[in-house]
């Protein structure tokens, strides 16, 4: 299965970036029906987690994902997945 991955480590304290990064692998994996996103914010004081989550409940943004998996353990990671729907697929 294809997956993207964004690693936020190197931008962590860069506000701009880690929006325009989010924005980037999101917008990637709808343009390019790719079905997974994994996100790692690592595990430091979880400001980044929450604001990688707030980022992801957007309505804008929700709307484009079809669920989070977010692991039990504060492994520092949250996947994105994706269910592409075929516009042409649908018949009235």
């Amino acid at each position: 299965m294809a997956k993207l991955k964004l690693d936020l480590h190197e931008i962590f304290d860069k506000d701009r970036e880690i929006e325009e990064a989010l924005t980037r692998v999101i917008a990637e994996a709808v343009e390019k029906r790719i079905p997974l996103v994994e996100i790692i914010f690592g595990t430091g004081s979880g400001q980044l987690k929450k604001r990688v989550l707030r980022f992801l409940a957007r309505p804008q943004i929700k709307v484009l994902y079809n669920r989070l998996e977010k692991e039990d353990k504060n492994v520092g990671r949250v996947f994105v997945h994706f269910r592409h729907i075929n516009k042409n697929s649908f018949h009235r």
